[in-house]
């Protein structure tokens, strides 16, 4: 009698459980919550318009050796393509490395530049500061380069200071001059120059 109750047992379970599986399926259909398929895209609508329009690059570096041997680097936290302008780049906060076939080095940093590799220019802009390993700092509101040859031009004013003191001057070049010959600064249009001698120390 104990084995037939054992086996009526099993019998109506078999039967229950799936019954029980399918109404628990049903009540998660039920209590499930329309999905709007607008509302699914983690984006606001102008936010995917610009990405479309305004193609992105984080973190780009474009790298160059110059025919001297000269390695110049440029790197930028952001790059932008903006609408119609085929092959021009706007950049936010850019560095340009050059090392050098000389063993000195030159950086330049700027808020903004517009980079076109196509034609191989780059045009910087707001807070320009060039630094040197020769211990000179010299700033400038704009500054156009090329990128892949050392030929670095300032249009207007510049102000720096060094070794040797402070100076003003209305235009400056930095470039690798003639073949073998290493690179240099040259400041033109009414340059001023305020020596400070070194103080011997005692």
């Amino acid at each position: 009698m104990q084995a037939d109750r054992y086996s009526r047992m099993v019998g109506w379970l078999k039967v229950l459980l799936p019954l029980m599986a399918l109404a628990l399926l049903s009540t998660l259909f039920l209590l499930s919550r329309a999905i709007d398929p607008e509302t699914a895209i983690p984006f606001a609508d102008k936010e995917i318009q610009d990405r479309l329009r305004d193609q992105q690059v984080t973190g780009p570096v474009y790298n160059a050796v110059t025919a001297d041997g000269d390695a110049i680097s440029f790197a930028a936290q952001k790059l932008t393509t903006p609408q119609q302008q085929a092959g021009a780049n706007e950049a936010e906060d850019i560095e340009v490395v050059m090392d050098l076939a000389s063993g000195s080095n030159v950086v330049m940093t700027a808020q903004r530049g517009l980079l076109d590799i196509e034609k191989d220019t780059a045009d910087l802009t707001g807070d320009v500061v060039i630094t040197t390993s020769t211990g000179y700092q010299i700033t400038s509101d704009r500054l156009t380069t090329l990128m892949s040859s050392l030929q670095v031009t300032s249009p207007g004013p510049v102000r720096g200071n060094g070794p040797l003191g402070t100076l003003d001057a209305g235009a400056m070049v930095l470039n690798s001059g003639k073949a073998g010959e290493t690179a240099h600064l040259v400041f033109t249009n009414r340059v001023k120059l305020v020596y400070r001698p070194k103080q011997d120390k005692e």
